[in-house]
């Protein structure tokens, strides 16, 4: 933490109108003073005093949650004020992964016939275009709660007996979904011993420990129902201001 963080605080201070909280009296300066922000976060004044002032130690992930949502921030500034605060960006939060949004959705339609799929730092699958029910999974026959990578990959026998090299996908798909939420901070504790529960393979995969560096393009042999063996090249996009989604993009080679 240094004095950025508390210029920037006192510049997003300034910009709040009292008036629109309610709050009155002769101001020498715009914005809300420093104990009406404290006590919006139902914080000690003297300690966002000091936080200001850039003294005492890092805050917590929850003062800056409470932080954020008194000085009414976006997304984006919240994700900006745990950079300069804590260098993390904040943990993904699952209620606003829940939705699948217009424009992402249209992003999956226009690379049809190329399947393509959305999914979050859970390994989710929020959305999807047609080709992906053909190649991939058909993920409208799925209930929500069934969406998952790694849940299809371990405990459905279709999407198993569609890999090519199955415990090679696997170990790699751990791997990398070890490292994917240890760099999001999620918390993964629930999901893991959920579908450690449920397949022997996972938790001993799971227990190794091993780690996978994630890379932009990997070739990924499958073999379809209908269409026969197949091969993907698999690359993976980042979504613009949403570091807990991708875009996985299977171009046929």
């Amino acid at each position: 933490m240094t004095n950025t963080l508390g210029l920037w605080l006192r510049e997003r201070r300034a910009k709040l109108d009292p008036a629109a909280f309610g709050l009155g009296g002769r101001r020498r300066t715009p914005g809300l003073r420093r104990e009406e922000v404290a006590a919006r976060a139902h914080l000690s004044p003297t300690w966002y005093t000091w936080l200001e002032q850039g003294r005492g130690g890092a805050p917590s992930a929850d003062a800056l949650n409470r932080i954020a949502k008194a000085l009414i921030l976006t997304e984006a500034e919240r994700e900006h004020l745990y950079l300069i605060a804590l260098g993390r960006p904040p943990e993904p939060n699952p209620t606003a992964q829940a939705e699948l949004s217009p424009r992402l959705q249209r992003v999956l339609d226009a690379l049809d016939p190329v399947s393509a799929i959305l999914r979050n730092s859970f390994w989710d699958v929020l959305g999807w275009n047609t080709a992906a029910t053909r190649f991939l999974t058909d993920y409208t026959a799925l209930a929500p709660d069934q969406r998952n990578v790694l849940r299809n990959l371990f405990l459905n026998p279709a999407s198993r007996a569609a890999q090519r090299d199955w415990l090679s996908v696997a170990r790699y798909a751990v791997g990398t979904f070890r490292l994917e939420t240890r760099r999001a901070g999620a918390e993964v504790e629930n999901f893991v011993a959920n579908l450690s529960a449920q397949s022997p393979e996972f938790a001993a995969l799971w227990a190794d420990g091993e780690v996978s560096a994630p890379s932009d393009t990997i070739i990924k042999p499958m073999n379809h129902p209908v269409h026969g063996p197949l091969d993907f090249e698999l690359t993976t996009l980042a979504v613009d201001g949403r570091q807990d989604l991708k875009i996985l993009v299977f171009h046929p080679v």
